[in-house]
């Protein structure tokens, strides 16, 4: 038994450590580090350490070949490797080959000394934070065979005064140019809107064709009053309007289905926001601490509400949830202590992680449909509600008439006083 026990150990202990093995070997050929790929005949160049620092001495030209040759072996550069020259503040030019066709994770991240970098045309992604914090550097060309360009990639670089995005690229990550302080123009292509100068004051109108918007794109623009999205947009990216204070007004269009993790976060300025129909769902903290938010209609289309979307909303009023709501997210309406009535108009009451209606009054209307109530009377959180109505009754309260108790009634935006068995409109006159 011991040795069948044994013998079955070895086993999985070789599977993992063929599962884990490394498929390379690092060289050292001329002054660059370069991961070999036996199998494919490739490498990628790589840092001189494996962990910070990743360069124990200073590097100032990098000329890198479209191929090294090893043991009578030659292989072709096609990567510029994770961290390859990260820190490398000497470095001031480098030559990238055509044979390269993607720049990896913090390639050059804090490589102060840089200041300007061709992009090949064989180069499709320039991976996250590729040139983070890369101060010196003044201007990019990226060529119009890049697709994809991701998050952090040209963060900090302060120095960067223009760049131009091809059409080739269909995706930008969040905050990809954000500190980019000296860039004065918005940075955009036929796809994707990519970044507003934080220092932008008052309206602006996104082109039309424009698909997404990207992360954090108009972060911080304090001095922007309104936003106009085209039908064109689907996505709103994380971060997308985060504090943008002096918002007061936006119009989301039909065409979006997704907002993303906290794209209207800290808006303290806007007043009232529709989810269309088109949108499935609204990300976390969407509208975290809008505190100006004082009414939100929710469209059909969203299934879930995630956690913290519109906490700490203390200004908000009313909100309608509709009917393809199935879930809500933890703390989604925390200290929304404004709310004076909520409609929700699922059939089905949405299941409610914790605290979903922390500090909101239980005593506030809760409009629900008319064959609900009794679901939503025993139904976990909601339950709490004390003062559950059929829709039907929306709008209906007891006012007084010529010291006679009336009941105001809302239907189709008039307004109607019942008084006995008559009716009568806003202005007196009797209706029926």
């Amino acid at each position: 038994m011991k040795q069948k026990l044994f013998t079955l150990l070895l086993a999985v202990a070789a599977s993992v450590g063929t599962m884990f093995a490394w498929d390379y070997e690092q060289v050292q050929i001329g002054d660059l580090y370069y991961n070999l790929d036996a199998t494919n005949q490739a490498v990628e160049v790589t840092s001189q350490n494996s962990s910070y620092p990743y360069w124990s001495a200073t590097i100032a030209t990098a000329n890198i070949p479209s191929s090294v040759e090893y043991n009578s072996v030659t292989y072709t550069v096609t990567t510029i490797g994770d961290h390859a020259f990260r820190g490398c503040t000497g470095l001031t030019s480098v030559t990238i080959p055509n044979s390269v066709t993607s720049i990896g994770y913090r390639a050059f991240s804090g490589c102060t000394g840089l200041t300007s970098v061709t992009i090949p045309n064989s180069v499709t992604s320039i991976g996250d934070d590729a040139f983070y914090s890369c101060t010196g550097l003044t201007s990019v060309t990226i060529p119009n065979s890049v697709t994809s360009i991701g998050s952090y990639a040209f963060y900090g670089c302060s120095g960067l005064t223009s760049v131009t995005i091809p059409n080739s690229v269909t995706s930008i990550g969040s905050y990809a140019f954000d500190g980019c302080s000296s860039l004065t123009s918005p940075v955009y292509n036929t796809h994707v809107f990519a970044y507003m100068p934080t220092s932008y004051s008052g309206a602006y109108t996104i082109p039309d064709g424009i698909e997404s918007i990207a992360g954090a794109a108009f972060f911080g623009c304090s001095g922007l009053t309104s936003v106009t999205i085209p039908n064109s947009v689907t996505s709103i990216g994380d971060f997308a309007f985060q504090s943008c204070t002096g918002l007061t007004s936006v119009t989301i269009p039909n065409s979006v289905t997704s907002i993303g993790y906290r794209a209207f976060a800290e808006c303290t300025g806007l007043t009232s926001v529709t989810i269309p129909n088109s949108v499935t769902s609204i990300e976390g903290d969407a509208f975290y601490n809008c505190s100006g938010l004082t009414s939100v209609t929710i469209g059909n289309g969203v299934t879930s509400i995630n956690y913290k979307a519109f906490y700490n909303c203390t200004g908000l009023t009313s909100v309608t949830i509709g009917n393809s709501v199935t879930w809500i997210g933890n703390s989604a309406f925390y200290n929304c202590s404004g709310l004076t009535s909520i409609t929700c108009e699922a059939l089905n009451p949405p299941t409610l992680s914790s605290n979903v209606f922390f500090s909101v009054d239980k005593s506030i209307p809760l409009y629900v449909p008319a064959e609900s109530v009794e679901a939503y009377q025993t139904a976990d959180q909601w339950k709490d509600f004390t003062n559950i109505l059929p829709i039907s009754q929306q709008g209906i309260e007891d006012v007084q008439g010529n010291n006679v108790q009336c009941t105001k009634v809302v239907r189709d935006g008039q307004i109607y006083i019942l008084r006995g068995e008559k009716i009568y409109n806003a202005q007196g006159a009797l209706v029926k």
